[in-house]
């Protein structure tokens, strides 16, 4: 008898390119295990895909070893380059210093 399976997809964007494929795989079947049998780290050779933030539906997964349902979309976030608190905060800070600067014209 055949091992009942689902089928889910896996996805990730690098800057130049995305991969979305469809992968069956047996019921119970962890988000991680998911990830590994898609084959997605053959098409980023460099990345450690499993080792980015997951994802289900936008939502981010704290915990990748939780089984996948059938129709999921499993996402792979690309590590940040900056953080968006710090580029927020110098951002404004330009902004205050160029505010200064006008002021004092």
């Amino acid at each position: 008898m055949a091992e009942a399976s689902l089928e889910v997809e896996v996805v990730f964007a690098a800057v130049d390119r995305q991969v979305l494929l469809s992968v069956q795989v047996p019921v119970g079947c962890s988000l991680r295990e998911a990830v590994e049998r898609s084959g997605i780290a053959a098409h980023f050779p460099g990345l450690d895909v499993l080792a980015c933030p997951m994802g289900v539906f936008g939502k981010v997964v704290a915990d990748p070893s939780r089984p996948v349902e059938a129709g999921e979309r499993i996402e792979l976030y690309r590590p940040l380059i900056a953080d968006p608190k710090e580029v927020r905060r110098m951002r404004a800070a330009k902004a205050a210093e160029a505010a200064r600067l006008r002021a004092g014209e």
